[in-house]
């Protein structure tokens, strides 16, 4: 009887623990669970280098990030870095200057990485990147933001790959003489792999007790010749390496730009990532997986708030779990998001547009929302020219609807008998443009979109049951 009540007590000691973690939600898994509350991760945050370079004030960053009211960052590990310049970014925060990169494993006593200081000894590690990394978690959970932290990247051109401590011009041990397109292979890597494993099991062993903290396996695993055989060996490292641990970390994989269905779904996968994803027609493709589907990078277009703040909105009510705008005004010096890059910037991202983010995470939290599915079926008539519209919905209950270029659309919901407030909301600047209470006897209900606006947002909760 002793050991019985032990063992229960064990069980609900570790299910406890278990519930502080970032997870799936029990109920609906299209949605997250952290500290034991629903949760939608939204943000538009800095482009990954907030640890591995050693400039960037990361707490500034994060006071930012919580100041604005948003959730979520994704981070790089220091496995890849950028030259200066790439991708026409300005102040690129995964470009550090040189001598300013900071890895998980440590500086060796032989001079000769390409970017400044010694090269690296993949045979140990840097006890002062562990501490930079773990406090960064612990910041950012002080301030309720998950943490993506992305392991590997593609080598996109020789010039990331010259960069890399994983190339054998950069480390002291011999490993990674090979091409660019090999790195993230099996069979084409040759003792590289063995230290991308030991690497993993490292992180994942230093990392076992952070809650705010999910691992994705690699970005943009489609460019660079990654093969997903080997994302699902790293996903499977990741698995055994935890497997003894009371907490279990969420695995997220990047899938595509734009859209896409996920064939062979690895089983420990539970958050699908994808690029550039607007319309959003990759929620519904494959929200059969019962995971959640995310969009974690925007951007090439333009620097204006519309098309991005659009793409959030849509993408969400059309049932994502995860958006994460890739914002530019966050830079070395600027980590409190102001910094003005120019024109040709690939992006945008600026403190007005993450007020608008943050208006958009107030309204989803305004619903009771693990019960709500995408529900776009439900206005039958025919949008006008040019016109969008996403809708969550528990049916009878609640209806988060979405419209863009739809003023004075008209359309019909069937409603149960009851009592349902009517809010109406200027997705830009968070004002109530109109908002009313129904009595309704059942049946149909005509409503139609206020002529306020490009857009607008429509909450309706059902105030009697």
């Amino acid at each position: 009887m002793r050991f019985i009540l032990v063992s229960l007590s064990f069980i609900v000691l570790t299910g406890t623990l278990s519930a502080q973690l970032i997870a799936l939600h029990p109920i609906n898994p299209h949605y997250f669970e952290y500290h034991g509350k629903p949760t939608i991760l939204v943000t538009s945050a800095e482009h990954y280098g907030a640890v591995l370079n050693l400039n960037f004030d990361y707490v500034k960053y994060l006071d930012t990030l919580a100041a604005d009211g948003l959730n979520l960052t994704r981070t790089f590990s220091g496995v890849y870095a950028e030259p200066e310049g790439a991708f026409g970014i300005t102040r690129n925060t995964l470009a550090p200057k040189e001598g300013q990169l900071i890895s998980p494993w440590a500086r060796s006593d032989r001079p000769g990485y390409s970017h400044g200081g010694n090269k690296f000894d993949l045979e140990k590690w840097d006890t002062a990147y562990f501490k930079r990394l773990k406090d960064f978690l612990a910041q950012a959970g002080k301030r309720g933001i998950i943490v993506e932290f992305t392991l590997f990247c593609p080598m996109y051109d020789e010039s990331e790959w010259k960069l890399s401590p994983m190339n054998s011009a950069n480390n002291v041990n011999g490993v990674g003489s090979i091409g660019r397109n090999d790195v993230c292979t099996l069979d084409k890597n040759g003792p590289l792999l063995q230290v991308q494993e030991a690497l993993v099991r490292k992180l994942v062993a230093e990392l076992r007790d952070v809650d705010n903290l999910m691992y994705e396996i690699c970005n943009e695993p489609y460019f660079g010749g990654i093969t997903l055989a080997w994302q699902h060996r790293i996903a499977d490292v990741i698995v055994d390496a935890e497997k003894d641990f009371a907490k279990k970390h969420l695995i997220t994989q990047n899938i595509g730009n734009g859209s896409k269905k996920v064939e062979k779904p690895h089983p420990a996968v539970s958050v699908f990532n994808f690029h550039y994803t607007s319309p959003p027609v990759t929620v519904g493709i494959n929200y059969g997986l019962g995971k959640v589907i995310g969009e974690n990078e925007t951007g090439f277009k333009g620097n204006g708030d519309d098309f991005y703040r659009q793409e959030a909105w849509e993408f969400l009510l059309a049932g994502g779990g995860l958006y994460n705008n890739l914002d530019y005004s966050f830079a070395v010096g600027h980590e409190d998001g102001t910094f003005q890059y120019p024109p040709k910037q690939p992006g945008g991202g600026n403190p007005g547009y993450r007020k608008q983010m943050k208006i958009l995470k107030d309204f989803l939290y305004g619903f009771d929302f693990v019960k709500m599915k995408p529900a776009r079926d439900l206005i039958r008539e025919v949008l006008p020219k040019n016109g969008h519209c996403q809708l969550l919905a528990e049916t009878g209950q609640q209806y988060a609807v979405y419209f863009k270029d739809c003023a004075k659309f008209a359309f019909t919901l069937d409603l149960p008998e009851g009592s349902y407030s009517i809010r109406w909301l200027d997705v830009v600047t968070g004002k109530e443009l109109t908002a009313a209470t129904l009595n309704h006897s059942g049946g149909n209900f005509n409503l139609q979109v206020p002529e306020l606006g490009r857009e607008c947002a429509l909450r309706m909760v059902k105030t009697t049951r």
